[in-house]
C-alpha cells in the first residue's frame, strides 16, 4: 500500500515540524509510544510534556522512557490534558512546535475511562495559544467505542468553525474501511 496509514502519517507530520531543541506535548500519554517518539525528535536540548489521568499510563511510559534513555527529556504529568495551563512552563509558551492526542481509551486497560470532548476542546484552546507559528496539533480520533462518536462529532464541529485566518486544518482518513476506522485532524497554526 502506498498510502500512509493513520499513525505513520501522524508521525510524518510531526517529523516535519518538531526539531531538536523544540518543545512538544503528548496530550494522551497512554503507553508512551508518542512521548518517546517526540522525545527522539526534540533531542537532548528539547522537552516533552506528557499528560494522562491513569497511573498505569504514567508507569508504562516512565518504564519505556527509562529503557530508551529518554526520561530526562520529558515531564510526565498525572493530570488531564485540560490542565495544560498549570504545567507548561511560561518560558515554553509560544515555542511548542508539535503536539499529539490519541483520543479514546488506553489500550489494554479500563475501556470506561475515555477522553471526552469538553476536556479535549479545553486542551486544544489552551495549546493553540501556546504553539509557535506553523506548530501542529494532531488529533488521532478513535471513535468506535461507547462515547467515541460524541467526542468525534463535537471535535468536528469545533474544527469546522475554527477561524481560517488562524489555522490550516486537515482531515485524513480511510473512508472505505469497516468498524469506524480512526482518522486524523491536523491543526497548523498560521
Amino acid at each position: 500500500m502506498k498510502l500512509d496509514r493513520i499513525l505513520p502519517f501522524a508521525r510524518i507530520l510531526l517529523e516535519k515540524t518538531v526539531q531538536p531543541g523544540d518543545i512538544a506535548v503528548d496530550g494522551t500519554m497512554g503507553n508512551g509510544f508518542d512521548t518517546a517518539f517526540l522525545a527522539g525528535l526534540t533531542g537532548e536540548t528539547g522537552h516533552v510534556y506528557s499528560f494522562d489521568i491513569q497511573k498505569e499510563a504514567i508507569q508504562n511510559t516512565k518504564t519505556k522512557l527509562e529503557t530508551e534513555g529518554l526520561y530526562n527529556r520529558c515531564t510526565l504529568i498525572h493530570d488531564g490534558h485540560e490542565q495544560l495551563n498549570k504545567y507548561i512552563s511560561k518560558e515554553h509558551i509560544g515555542k511548542i512546535t508539535g503536539a499529539i492526542f490519541n483520543l479514546g481509551y488506553l489500550p489494554g486497560s479500563d475501556k470506561s475511562i475515555i477522553t471526552k470532548a469538553d476536556t479535549t476542546i479545553s486542551a486544544l484552546d489552551q495549546l493553540f495559544e501556546m504553539l509557535a507559528p506553523e506548530g501542529i496539533i494532531i488529533l488521532v480520533i478513535y471513535h468506535g467505542h461507547p462515547g467515541g462518536s460524541q467526542e468525534r462529532d463535537a471535535l468536528m464541529e469545533y474544527v469546522q468553525h475554527f477561524p481560517q485566518q488562524k489555522a490550516h486544518i486537515l482531515k485524513y482518513g480511510f473512508i472505505n474501511q469497516a468498524n469506524n476506522p480512526p482518522f486524523i485532524i491536523a491543526i497548523e497554526k498560521r
